[in-house]
């Protein structure tokens, strides 16, 4: 598989509105985001479809993903037992530094 490993981080200096294709997907992202009322509804609708929608085009590509931003982490492995485990590694990780904190 690809490696691939993009640093996708935005910027106060960037506007949204200056990245054309880019901007208008984010706003729309964005907006139906903010419509959606529980976090269950927010995964259903929008997070699950994205996600399937990334998965569908790095399986085709022959990608392994990891894009990281300031805040979070999206990983595509291509393999359902590495996901898991990156789950679980991820999920170890914050709940050792709720502990700590």
């Amino acid at each position: 598989m690809k490696r691939v490993t993009p640093n996708f981080l935005m910027t106060k200096a960037k506007s949204p509105k200056n990245n054309g294709g880019a901007g208008a997907l984010m706003r729309l992202l964005h907006e139906r985001m903010e419509n959606e009322d529980s976090a269950e509804k927010l995964n259903e609708n929008v997070i699950v479809p994205f996600a399937a929608a990334l998965e569908e085009i790095c399986a085709a590509r022959d990608y392994v993903l990891n894009i990281y931003g300031d805040k979070s982490n999206i990983v595509f492995s291509g393999d359902e037992a590495d996901a898991e485990a990156i789950y679980h590694l991820v999920d170890d990780y914050l709940n050792a530094r709720e502990e700590e904190g």
